[in-house]
């Protein structure tokens, strides 16, 4: 077939694109459901408790992802600012992934650890008390409210049905581990436990 015929019928034109983005695309993406390093949960990787579940939940409700990824790329700017390039096995239990590509904050993939619990709320309480040059907005209501963990044990049943192994006993025990909470603390709870798995590579 001649290029002069494909480009002179736009309809045909649309269909091989199309067959040849698809083709493209199942070459690159079916592989990966068989290979180890992206469908296998890194060494020590656990479900997040009900609070950091709670905390995840909160965190995606005010809009955080929008502002901070949780990705790092293997480039080198990257690595030396945030540690060790985020890998598949890392976000296994992730629904949704929180990857994201806008960074008005910086990357959280790696903050665990990082900060004490008492800068945390301090900074989500007054982000410029901590980071004077910090545009990120305040969030005092999380201090208020109180968590009372009903719906924690039904998020964890549906997360179980597409293959976060949480057991009974995760479940039966985590509206008691919730309640009474502060928002604040199950977000706290859900940043500390971020990308502590893997050694920083500075």
């Amino acid at each position: 077939m001649q290029h002069e015929t494909i480009e002179k019928n736009i309809g045909l034109m649309i269909v091989l694109i199309i067959v040849a983005i698809s083709f493209g695309g199942l070459v690159e993406i079916v592989p990966l459901f068989f290979q180890k390093q992206t469908t296998e949960p890194v060494a020590g990787l656990k479900p997040l408790t009900g609070l950091q579940l709670e905390g995840r939940d909160i965190y995606i409700r005010e809009g955080c992802n929008v502002c901070h990824s949780q990705m790092i790329r293997p480039l080198r700017a990257e690595t030396e600012r945030y540690g060790h390039f985020s890998v598949a096995g890392e976000f296994v239990y992730d629904h949704p992934f929180l990857w994201g590509s806008k960074r008005t904050g910086p990357d959280l993939a790696r903050v665990g650890g990082r900060y004490s619990d008492d800068w945390h709320r301090a900074h989500l309480y007054d982000p410029r008390s901590v980071v004077p040059e910090s545009v990120m907005p305040s969030y005092p209501w999380l201090f208020e409210n109180t968590l009372d963990g009903k719906d924690t044990p039904a998020k964890m049943r549906a997360l179980r049905l597409v293959g976060v192994p949480y057991t009974d006993e995760d479940i039966a025990g985590a509206e008691k581990a919730v309640a009474g909470n502060k928002e604040i603390d199950a977000v706290v709870a859900y940043l500390q436990q971020l990308g502590t798995l893997l050694k920083s590579t500075r």
